[in-house]
Parts: structure tokens; C-alpha cells; sequence
């Protein structure tokens, strides 16, 4: 059984520009602008990291990653990270 997701129109005023750029940016990927602005939106709104993430994300800002980190492969990475 399908849910029907209410939606709601609003205009909104934007930078010709911008605008120009999302049609190019939904256009490669085949979807339509009000859809693509959607699903960005979407993203932006829901994608809050998780506590671990935020504490990684404060330690590699505060400098206090330790050694280099290997990014020539995932296993090269994992294994600099101490993984």
C-alpha cells in the first residue's frame, strides 16, 4: 500500500544564475528541477551526522589526527587509520 506524502507549493526568489545551474545540474542527471531541488533539499534537511561522526569531525578540525593518513587504496586507508 502506497503512503501519499502531502506536499505543499511555495515560491521561492533566487539568483538567475542558481537557478540556471540546478536546470544544468537535474538536467545530466535526468530529472526534472522542482524534483532535483527536492531531493537536495531533502538531503540537507535529514542528513544530520551521528554523535561519532561529530566527534571525528571536531578532532580532525582540532588538528589531533595522529600521522598521515593513506589514501592510495580503502584498505591502505583503513589500515593508516588504525582499522
Amino acid at each position: 500500500m502506497d503512503i501519499a506524502i502531502q506536499k505543499k507549493s511555495q515560491s521561492f526568489r533566487l539568483p538567475v544564475e542558481l537557478i540556471e545551474r540546478l536546470k544544468k545540474m537535474a538536467r545530466k542527471q535526468n530529472r526534472s528541477l522542482n524534483n532535483f531541488v527536492e531531493c537536495a533539499l531533502l538531503d540537507l534537511a535529514y542528513s544530520e551526522p551521528n554523535t561519532e561522526t561529530k566527534a571525528a569531525i571536531n578532532e580532525a578540525k582540532a588538528g589531533k589526527l595522529q600521522g598521515p593518513l593513506d589514501v592510495s587504496s580503502v584498505e591502505a586507508m583503513y589500515k593508516s587509520m588504525g582499522l
